[in-house]
């Protein structure tokens, strides 16, 4: 059984030989594991069998990328969506953020007719090779976009962006509708040009540790026909379709299901996302994809990281709608022998009988 058919039946709740394996290592923490005996040539996605494998398409205003300032430790740059970032040369942190590209409600009128369809929007060549190769590997091939508000956030700074929700609400409504009206086009062009998606991974992160960015109310008003309407043509192309969302959604969560969302990850367990609570209160409505302390990776101790797989993935695997994932990314504190343990542990515990 390959990584396709796996995915398969756990987002139609059926269970296969095992759970589907994936997971999100920095690019530092591979950086690291390939000096402690990750194989020279061979990718962390391969080494650990992971059987998701997304491409996407630019869906930023392709403004010229430049650099404006270098050292041995930062870069900063100004990137595709006209923002200005500083950022470590591994990648290894969250960048910092010196500058967005939309003030006000005109700066966003003035980008707005650079986000229109276009095939130079798509790597045609090195992008259409992997899928192929991935493809015949047996990996379930995702069309991937980051949407809505987290699409919107790097055009404009959190607080004005939620002072927007609350008193512009037909500028918020508007920005969403263009930014989904493209990401749509764009899966349509790259259909049209032959690539061959078996689902869609949608980024879109709507929660901190504390709750959700905003109420329901305004999700509901703003954030509510998004989905349905990027659900409804993912679903009418046979593609079911994963949401990334960070921290605590779990108010969210109803509207998720509504809107036809199939799989929610990464379920952060520092934000207060229980993954057995969630599968048993909806677990036969929608699969999760997550929910795994990543904290617990790093420790000395190995016995509370293999209790929190043993106890968390016994349960959300009966039945299907469970595919393993670290509950956001792994940093690169987590030793290279440290999380092939942590694999182990997820073939052992995730099998069926």
């Amino acid at each position: 059984m390959n990584g396709r058919e796996r995915i398969n039946l756990a987002l139609r709740h059926r269970e296969a030989d095992r759970i589907p394996i994936q997971d999100s290592p920095w690019a530092s923490t591979v950086e690291r594991w390939r000096n402690e005996g990750l194989p020279s040539g061979v990718s962390a996605e391969d080494y650990f069998g992971y059987e998701l494998w997304g491409v996407s398409a630019d869906t930023s205003p392709m403004f010229p990328a430049e650099v404006l300032s270098e050292d041995n430790e930062y870069i900063v740059e100004r990137n595709s969506y006209g923002g200005v970032r500083k950022n470590h040369r591994d990648t290894s942190t969250t960048p910092m953020i010196i500058d967005y590209p939309c003030k006000n409600r005109e700066d966003w009128e003035r980008i707005k007719p650079r986000l229109t369809p276009s095939d130079h929007r798509v790597d045609w060549v090195s992008s259409l090779q992997s899928l192929n190769r991935e493809q015949s590997r047996g990996r379930f091939i995702t069309y991937n976009a980051v949407v809505g508000y987290d699409k919107i956030l790097i055009y404009v700074a959190m607080p004005r962006l939620l002072r927007a929700v609350i008193q512009e609400p037909e500028w918020i409504k508007g920005m969403y509708q263009t930014d989904t009206k493209l990401a749509i086009s764009m899966c349509d062009i790259m259909v049209k040009g032959g690539f061959r998606f078996d689902g869609a991974f949608l980024y879109c992160d709507l929660g901190y540790r504390g709750g959700t960015f905003f109420s329901p109310k305004y999700y509901e008003d703003q954030m509510h026909p998004v989905f349905k309407e990027l659900c409804a043509y993912f679903h009418s192309h046979g593609m079911p379709v994963f949401l990334h969302s960070c921290g605590n959604v779990k108010g969210f969560i109803p509207y998720f299901i509504e809107e036809g969302i199939d799989c929610l990850q990464p379920l952060e367990v520092k934000s207060g996302m229980n993954l057995l609570e969630l599968k048993e209160k909806y677990g036969d409505k929608i699969s999760f994809m997550g929910g795994i302390d990543v904290r617990l990776m790093s420790l000395d101790d190995p016995k509370p990281i293999e209790r929190e797989i043993r106890e968390k993935i016994s349960v959300a695997k009966e039945g299907g709608g469970y595919i393993y994932h670290s509950d956001h990314s792994v940093p690169k504190n987590v030793s290279f022998e440290q999380y092939k343990r942590v694999m182990q542990l997820v073939h052992k515990y995730g099998k069926y009988e």
